[in-house]
């Protein structure tokens, strides 16, 4: 990276349209300490001519000391915000990392409402069934995409292909029930049942087959890699039917 400080951008702005990635580009330099030649280009003629002039298909267009860096993704890569595309891996556990961390804090919001205690037993509890719920809803997004995915490695939908359709609609039944705490003779039996099965399938197909899969667990698009997380996942369904159900005994 060279020591220029001052950097011209070109981008489309328009009264219909304002490029997105122009706004992060010019954000982003300024964020890295850049004054910006901020250059806009008004018109559809006016951003094509720029571009057959600079032999680009694409605006935004950032330029240091002279050297065109490109879009706003080759941007990041200057930065080394991001890795090229030929070094990424391709998956990521981003997606369920803020996932579970915003069901937590809602677990922690919910319980402390409930009881004046920010964290008690009620906050695990509800952690799990708000979890349970968010990666439903995920899965239900685009349910042709999850139950194709799901087919991949999944034991009893490879059997029956149903199962991979019905599953979302499971989980999130039984994490619904069981923050209402109501009708544990159905969420418990339903959560132990897709719990176990889950478990079982990606154990055998990550430490059995070893296979590199992606898991579907917060939906069909995910790059979530298939493991540790996706067991865990299915491990907490499994130790929430049975300590439900240790309580209904108990109780």
């Amino acid at each position: 990276m060279n020591d220029s400080r001052t950097a011209r951008l070109y981008r489309m702005v328009m009264d219909e349209h304002i490029c997105p990635y122009g706004l992060k580009s010019k954000y982003l330099l300024e964020r890295e300490g850049f004054t910006v030649e901020d250059h806009h280009l008004t018109t559809r003629d006016q951003t094509e001519a720029f571009k057959e002039k600079h032999e680009v298909d694409t605006t935004p267009q950032t330029f240091i000391n002279g050297e065109r860096i490109g879009g706003y993704d080759a941007l990041r890569i200057y930065f080394d915000k991001d890795k090229p595309e030929e070094e990424r891996s391709g998956t990521s556990y981003q997606p369920v990392i803020a996932l579970f961390a915003m069901t937590f804090l809602m677990a922690l919001g919910a319980a402390f409402v409930a009881t004046g205690t920010w964290f008690t037993v009620l906050t695990v509890e509800w952690f799990v069934a708000f979890s349970m719920c968010v990666l439903a809803y995920l899965k239900l997004r685009d349910i042709e995409s999850f139950s194709t995915m799901f087919l991949n490695y999944d034991l009893l939908a490879q059997k029956w292909v149903r199962y991979g359709y019905l599953y979302p609609f499971g989980e999130g039944m039984a994490g619904v029930l069981m923050i209402a705490g109501v009708g544990m003779w159905l969420a418990i039996p339903v959560a132990l049942f897709i719990g176990t099965i889950g478990a079982v399938s990606v154990f055998h197909a990550v430490y059995v087959q070893q296979r590199e899969l992606k898991c579907a667990c917060v939906g069909g698009d995910s790059n979530v890699p298939l493991g540790f997380i996706s067991l865990t996942e299915n491990l907490f369904m499994v130790g929430m039917a049975l300590w439900m159900s240790y309580k209904q005994f108990a109780g």
